[in-house]
């Protein structure tokens, strides 16, 4: 899957929407910042977020990073399948490392975030 099509947030999430369901992950920038993960948390199923909310945390030998909800709404799905394999992150950041999917409160939401230019413009200011 492309990540053209996607929407990102200045603390690496991104995210994909498709009528009023947003997927939510982090960037390939972040993963590659936080190397070798170690563990990761996400939320219930039912637990309902606000843009701007933590909404998990992953873990690497390096830091401990909170995962912070571009948009907000109800988790419908969380991928529980990445505390087995985190290394999808790494692998398959924008399609198999998905790591939660919400029904939006406001489809309006996700125009405010970068697009993929604006986010790599981000990064490289970043990474200086």
């Amino acid at each position: 899957m492309s990540s053209a099509d996607l929407k990102y947030s200045k603390t690496h999430e991104w995210v994909r929407v498709e009528g009023d369901t947003a997927t939510l992950g982090i960037s390939a920038f972040a993963v590659e910042q936080l190397t070798d993960l170690v563990f990761i948390d996400l939320p219930e199923v039912g637990q309902a977020i606000n843009a701007g909310d933590v909404f998990g945390e992953v873990e690497s030998v390096k830091a401990a990073s909170d995962l912070y909800s571009p948009v907000s709404g109800e988790i419908t799905e969380v991928n529980s399948s990445l505390a087995d394999d985190l290394a999808v992150l790494s692998d398959d950041p924008f399609d198999r490392g998905w790591m939660v999917k919400l029904k939006l409160s406001s489809t309006d939401e996700p125009s405010g975030l970068l697009d993929e230019d604006a986010y790599k413009q981000h990064c490289e200011s970043e990474a200086h």
